[in-house]
């Protein structure tokens, strides 16, 4: 072939090699369930309102208690299963910039050697001694390109994934964002049932010296001295189970923190609002809860997770097809032995490959990773639809919570009543005894059942707000100072450990 036409064509090669490439396999297009588009809960918009404040991402401030605060922020500086999740996330980047060599040469390799020979040869005809040395070098390089976009569609799939770890961070955030919540409310409601168990304790055991002093009297009989004495006890008995129980949630706490149990900080808001639950009201949102949904944590991981599957049938198509590789190899060797010439090589051309008899194993392989892509769409839709069933569960929990609080309001305060008006009778000798009791104990389980309905609308308030995927933001890096200064000593990071951009919380992949 004359020179020009040899050097047309390989022009010719190079625009195909570098614009004819395809990318197989399908493209990811963003999931949505119709059924959203006009979904409403009646439950949910009874008890939301729209606004501004607080922000959606720090729902906590709603209560406006400074002690919890606090408790989130040292969750966010130091809680194990935050800074596992934000190792994940450099993870994902660390196998994304895997992913990203593929666009480069595959194979890039430098050798040398240098070999002494010694050679002995007796008998025969000719004996002959040899003593020499070998040196040789070469650089072999090979680069594989993406005619059917198999790299390309890595990189996608990596990148993808490195966008799930993020959505996956978040998703930590909201789970413990809420249980932090939650521990700190169920501790100031035992504290709450404790106070109530003391003081009726304390009525109770006035009743029981009352009782004492009148039987050595002779002015009443043992029945009702041993009555007093046994629900005084009962009551009395109590006392122990709730302290246990503050001693279990503020380890919980201490915990959630990043702290050995028994050690939660002494902070001073967290002594000053002993045994408070908060007066809650309505839910503010800044959203439609359909849309809400579509954002939260989860769902968007569970999306991204799509994606990323969705890319590997790419990369499973790419070996039905050949695969062109441009190798070449420059090779140099030398000997000192006497009459030997040196060498110098250079090796350069397209190179074929294709597995034409895969009996069946390429394609299988397609078929599964299919399969896999399809148990990713259904695990979406079905995520989607737990969180709208959460969502209105805990809306509708909190409504039952509302009409109970002022039933059982109500109550305690008849049965606070009910007991004066008792002791009144008693005194003046109109009723027996056991109305005392009865009315005690009536008003010890109406004061605790209102606590603990309280504290039921108040765990009922944050399900409501992590199943919106509410509290997903945190001031904190993804690794803390100390963590990271460890690993830049034990391995050279670059640039890996910095804050990496985030996608915006709506984002479709």
């Amino acid at each position: 072939m004359p020179g020009p036409l040899r050097t047309r064509h390989l022009v010719l090669l190079g625009v195909c090699c570098l614009h004819g490439c395809a990318r197989l396999g399908p493209d990811m297009t963003p999931q949505r369930e119709d059924w959203t588009a006009t979904w409403r809960s009646e439950a949910i918009d009874t008890v939301t309102e729209t606004g501004a404040q607080p922000d959606l991402r720090e729902w906590w401030q709603v209560f406006a208690d400074p002690a919890l605060e606090r408790l989130m922020a040292e969750a966010d500086a130091h809680n194990a299963g935050l800074q596992i999740a934000g190792l994940r996330v450099l993870e994902a980047r660390a196998q994304l910039g895997i992913a990203q060599a593929g666009r480069f040469p595959q194979v890039q390799q430098v050798g040398a050697d240098v070999l002494y020979t010694d050679r002995r040869q007796s008998g025969g005809r000719n004996p002959a001694n040899s003593r020499f040395w070998q040196y040789s070098a070469n650089f072999d390089i090979g680069w594989e390109l993406d005619f059917w976009g198999r790299f390309a569609r890595a990189i996608e799939s990596a990148d993808a994934a490195y966008f799930a770890a993020q959505a996956n961070r978040d998703d930590v955030l909201v789970l413990l964002h809420a249980q932090m919540a939650e521990t700190y409310y169920a501790l100031r409601t035992a504290e709450a049932r404790l106070r109530i168990a003391r003081d009726n304790a304390a009525l109770q055991h006035r009743s029981f010296e009352i009782t004492e002093k009148l039987f050595r009297s002779g002015q009443t009989d043992e029945l009702d001295l041993q009555q007093a004495r046994t629900q005084y006890l009962g009551t009395l008995s109590t006392i122990p189970e709730f302290e246990g129980q503050i001693l279990r949630t503020r380890n919980a706490l201490a915990v959630l923190i990043g702290r050995p149990p028994g050690t939660l900080p002494n902070l001073p808001e967290l002594a000053a609002h002993e045994g408070e639950l908060p007066l809650i009201g309505r839910a503010v949102l800044q959203d439609v809860p359909a849309n809400l949904l579509l954002r939260r944590p989860d769902v968007r991981a569970a999306e991204w997770q799509i994606a990323a599957q969705s890319a590997l049938i790419g990369v499973a198509l790419a070996d039905l097809y050949p695969s062109l590789t441009l190798i070449g190899s420059i090779g140099w060797s030398a000997s000192t032995l006497g009459g030997t010439p040196n060498n110098f090589t250079l090796l350069g051309g397209p190179s074929l490959r294709w597995n034409v008899f895969d009996y069946g194993r390429i394609r299988n392989n397609v078929r599964m990773q299919d399969a896999r892509l399809q148990q990713l769409i259904v695990a979406y839709q079905e995520s989607v639809r737990q969180a709208a069933r959460e969502a209105d569960d805990a809306a509708s929990g909190l409504i039952k919570a509302f009409e109970r609080d002022v039933i059982l309001r109500d109550a305690a305060i008849s049965a606070r009543r009910s007991l004066t008006l008792a002791n009144a009778l008693y005194r003046e000798g109109y009723s027996d005894f056991q109305r005392v009791l009865d009315a005690q104990r009536a008003l010890s389980a109406q004061q605790d059942t209102y606590l603990v309905n309280r504290g039921s609308a108040v765990s009922n308030l944050i399900a409501l707000y992590k199943a919106l995927g509410g509290g997903w933001h945190t001031d904190q890096m993804l690794v803390d100072a100390a963590t990271r200064t460890q690993m830049q000593q034990r391995t050279d990071w670059g640039v890996l450990l910095d804050e990496p951009r985030r996608v915006p919380t709506g984002a479709a992949p």
